[in-house]
């Protein structure tokens, strides 16, 4: 195998390639159109689909120049509005490494309805192109004419765009302290209830997750949600890896039994809710 493909699949565990590493991809000859499309059946992998055995995979071009890498998620005997739709792990995978913008979306299967709905929310919206599988390229726009999105609500920063919310906690060990960075990433305009969470694996190490409101409201992540997409996606860890989850929030809206009820679908282990309070 050639070396940029062990490094591809290395990378690929981790759930995203760094821009350095697709650089030297594109290079070496491989269009970067290609590149994504070829990753996709690597992200079907990580799909958890009991209910609907329906495995979806996407991966996406960040503005920075990385690529990462998206699948579905269901969750067993809760309800079908919980699950995570492959383009919403991707982005929530870019969104957790800090990305300002999308370039290009592959995926296996033309985006769903709410999908192009969240993917309207993105800083990038205007631009988006999409690719799938065995189909010719189009763009968001093309996909969702006459569409609504944060500009119809007032909202100007979108999706990706930076958040700092300067919330603070009464406590201070990792975990919480992981669920509040990602409390104070989180995109609410909608509701102003910022939320965050933070799992802890049996091996230590800490995945957190962070609320994306949309402007259609349904197609918004929770915070929970964005946690399980990185301990599988970015940490390659399972569920029953989990040994403590923590949710930190603060607003009139709660994601505090939407947490619950994804968590126990998925493990035994209680969640500690600590409320934020906002500096000043």
């Amino acid at each position: 195998m050639h070396t940029d493909e062990i490094e591809v699949q290395r990378r690929a565990a981790g759930g995203y390639l760094p821009a350095d590493v697709v650089d030297k991809i594109v290079a070496a000859g491989t269009p970067i159109d290609q590149l994504l499309l070829s990753l996709v059946p690597v992200a079907q992998k990580l799909a958890i689909p009991p209910i609907s055995n329906f495995f979806v995979g996407a991966t996406l071009l960040g503005e920075s120049g990385a690529i990462y890498f998206g699948a579905n998620y269901e969750f067993a005997g809760q309800a079908l509005a919980f699950t995570i739709h492959g383009e919403q792990a991707a982005v929530a995978m870019a969104m957790s490494f800090g990305e300002r913008g999308i370039r290009k979306l592959a995926v296996s299967a033309a985006p769903c309805g709410l999908c192009r709905q969240f993917l309207n929310e993105l800083t990038t919206a205007s631009t988006l192109e999409v690719l799938v599988v065995n189909a010719q390229p189009t763009t968001l726009t093309a996909l969702l004419p006459q569409a609504f999105g944060p500009a119809d609500l007032g909202v100007t920063a979108a999706l990706l765009s930076p958040q700092s919310h300067g919330l603070t906690i009464d406590a201070d060990d990792d975990v919480a302290l992981a669920a509040l960075a990602a409390a104070n990433a989180s995109y609410a305009p909608y509701s102003s209830s910022f939320a965050g969470v933070a799992f802890r694996t049996t091996g230590g190490a800490i995945y957190a997750g962070a609320l994306a409101e949309n402007a259609a409201y349904n197609p918004t992540l929770g915070a929970m949600e964005a946690a399980v997409v990185n301990l599988v996606i970015r940490g390659g860890e399972s569920y029953a890896d989990i040994t403590e989850a923590v949710l930190v929030e603060t607003g009139s809206i709660s994601q505090v039994n939407a947490a619950r009820a994804v968590l126990g679908a998925i493990s035994n282990v209680p969640l500690r809710v600590l409320p934020a309070l906002t500096r000043g």
